[in-house]
């Protein structure tokens, strides 16, 4: 079941990012996140933007969310998506759900515009945005530094609204 996240999915989402802040480049945040910190984050984003869990007998097995992809109000109708699925549930489709849920949320007066930006070589995350009818724009060299190595992006873009 797809659902709208609560503050006390807190715990849960942390474990799965956290998940991914230790142990991989799909995430460029470095240190782990408390609780504490998620369910604010929660509650911030889920404020003005969709933010998405996938739950299974009472387990988080994923979430996703969207925010502003940049600060300035001329940005303001484009916003970056974000998905992340517990290691214990991938190749499950839970991404795919997730994110097909996130962008008919997104389906709205201010929103145009969908941005994921995807560590280079994260090819299941490839497939899936490509799966969904995003593609990638820009590709930024060396922008990032984790586990002592340079990092590259790409930017994939879904037009929502012309």
């Amino acid at each position: 079941m797809i659902r709208h996240a609560k503050t006390n999915d807190a715990r849960a989402i942390a474990d799965i990012y956290n998940e991914y802040v230790l142990h991989s480049v799909a995430t460029f945040e470095t240190e782990a996140v408390t609780e504490t910190e998620m369910r604010r984050r929660i509650t911030d984003i889920s404020a003005s933007f969709p933010y998405l869990v996938a739950e299974k007998d009472g387990r988080i097995l994923g979430y996703a969310y969207a925010h502003l992809w940049q600060e300035r109000a001329a940005y303001r109708y484009t916003w970056e998506t974000t998905v992340y699925v517990s290691s214990q549930a991938l190749h499950q489709g839970i991404g795919l759900s997730l994110m097909a849920q996130l962008i008919e949320a997104c389906r709205r007066p201010d929103c145009h515009v969908l941005i994921a930006c995807i560590t280079h070589g994260n090819e299941a995350s490839y497939a899936l945005h490509d799966k969904l009818g995003f593609k990638q724009v820009a590709y930024y060299e060396k922008v990032g530094e984790k586990f002592g190595l340079r990092l590259d992006v790409t930017n994939w873009e879904l037009i929502l609204q012309p």
